[in-house]
């Protein structure tokens, strides 16, 4: 048997019975709602403590994804001081919860912007951080002035964050309709990405809607889009990292069973 690890983004209510009925080995939740400023809470019955407990007693790992708006890169005082204050909450919940990490967007500048303002904002953020468990930066669909789009942006953030104490406590997570869809070329995005960051440590298994190069971010069930199984099939064999589907719910269970025959 694989010591690999795979599954799905589920519901928050009750994870474990979710990861249960997909015979998922790991899931990733929100903590609270996904376009919300509010401070993070985990949303299973008995809180924090509760789902820690549940998980460990059924050997499910847990992934927590940050809310969507969090930016951290921008230049905007009214957006990058609560991004940074609402990463850390996160965070701190995603400990409460035992979580193995905490996956978060790389956010964005403006076209007034230099981007080097976005890089050296990152690196900031990582120095302020409290880092109970490590946040696991994602690769973003579109954006021309994304910090996580395109390859040599995401240079640009490593090669600013590199210097930070903190570094050991990042991550990469890659997300293959994310990739596709902002042009990557996905016969090579696993060595292009590991040879800047050094390492990916989660992927986000997803088909996409839209055609290569596209930069819309919709996911589709894996074999229902524009990505060749066979290029999925490569990136998962390529990484030993764990692998989470954010696809259609209904399709888990038979996208988990495929994976794992991989």
């Amino acid at each position: 048997m694989s010591s690999r690890q795979f599954g799905a983004h589920v519901g928050q209510q009750d994870p474990i019975a979710e990861a249960a009925a997909r015979g998922a080995d790991i899931v990733q939740i929100f903590l609270g709602e996904p376009q919300s400023w509010k401070k993070p809470q985990a949303q299973y019955l008995g809180g924090a403590e509760a789902l820690r407990a549940a998980a460990e007693e059924a050997g499910v790992g847990l992934y927590v994804h940050a809310p969507y708006i969090i930016n951290v890169a921008s230049t905007n005082n009214r957006i990058r001081i609560p991004s940074r204050k609402l990463l850390q909450q996160t965070v701190t919940e995603a400990a409460a919860v035992g979580a193995r990490g905490v996956i978060v967007h790389g956010g964005h500048v403006t076209a007034d912007d230099e981007p080097e303002k976005g890089y050296d904002n990152w690196r900031k953020a990582v120095d302020g951080l409290k880092l109970e468990v490590p946040i696991l930066i994602e690769n973003t669909a579109g954006g021309n002035n994304a910090m996580a789009r395109r390859l040599e942006a995401i240079q640009g953030v490593w090669e600013a964050i590199s210097s930070s104490a903190n570094i050991d406590s990042v991550g990469f997570c890659l997300d293959t309709c994310h990739a596709h869809a902002a042009g990557l070329d996905l016969s090579t995005v696993v060595a292009d990405i590991e040879g800047i960051t050094g390492r990916i440590d989660l992927i986000h298994c997803n088909d996409s809607r839209d055609a290569a190069g596209s930069g819309a971010d919709r996911h589709t069930g894996l074999g229902n889009g524009h990505i060749s199984v066979n290029d999925i099939a490569a990136i998962v064999r390529e990484t030993s990292a764990p692998v989470i589907l954010e696809t259609p719910g209904e399709g888990h269970a038979a996208e988990i069973e495929w994976l794992r025959s991989l």
